[in-house]
């Protein structure tokens, strides 16, 4: 378990975010190994990161020798790893309500207004820009309406998505509320959406899990 721990991360990837909040709460030490999506075409599409991952997507966590892929996967991998704080609620039917949430935006919402899926749009079918930002707050307006009322209400939300601890479901939300403010969602709507937010951007590992707080961000984010 000493063995270094590296990610391969770009600043803005909502993906590679949800990652570094789960190593930040593990308390984990790591290397950002940054992948420039954009730069010259984009770094991911190299034949030397593609190496590294054949689906040319950021983040990869490297332990050691290993790596591993999946945001989703790689934190439960960590919560198993180094099983505290935990990551997942102790009942089965806990864990099963936050991996429902946090796939919502892993699965649902995210792939849909992802850097490719923009560019397939612009390259391909020619699709405006301020067609492409309403597509993506349309989808993720509609994944926010579902979250919202999942949150809201439910007996087992509390200060956090589940309860009074940050769980992989608030690691998948907060980034997802990033690029919903990006392109202009009005998070008005979604009241304990953004209270739970605010109870996470007040600990330390999100606050330095922060695109704006990533080595390879721009001075001007």
């Amino acid at each position: 378990m000493s063995e270094e721990l590296r990610l391969y991360s770009y600043w803005r990837s909502s993906a590679a975010y949800r990652v570094r909040i789960g190593l930040n709460l593990k308390g984990l030490a790591y290397e950002t190994m940054p992948v420039h999506l954009l730069r010259d075409g984009g770094e991911q599409l190299t034949p030397a990161f593609a190496a590294t991952n054949p689906q040319k997507l950021v983040p990869v966590l490297q332990h050691g020798q290993r790596l591993f892929r999946q945001s989703l996967a790689i934190l439960e991998y960590i919560d198993e790893m180094w099983p505290e704080p935990p990551l997942l609620p102790a009942t089965s039917r806990e864990r099963q309500r936050v991996r429902a949430l946090a796939q919502m935006v892993a699965t649902d919402v995210h792939p849909l207004n992802n850097l490719r899926v923009m560019r397939y749009f612009e390259g391909e079918w020619n699709v405006p820009q301020a067609e492409r930002d309403a597509w993506t707050r349309h989808w993720i307006m509609e994944g926010f309406d579902a979250f919202e009322a999942l949150l809201d209400g439910h007996p087992a939300t509390g200060t956090f998505c589940d309860g009074f601890l940050p769980t992989i479901a608030d690691c998948c939300l907060v980034p997802q509320v990033y690029n919903a403010r990006r392109f202009g969602v009005d998070m008005a709507r979604y009241p304990t959406i953004v209270a739970v937010e605010r109870a996470c951007m007040e600990l330390p590992a999100f606050r330095d899990a922060a695109p704006d707080r990533q080595p390879d961000a721009p001075l001007q984010a």
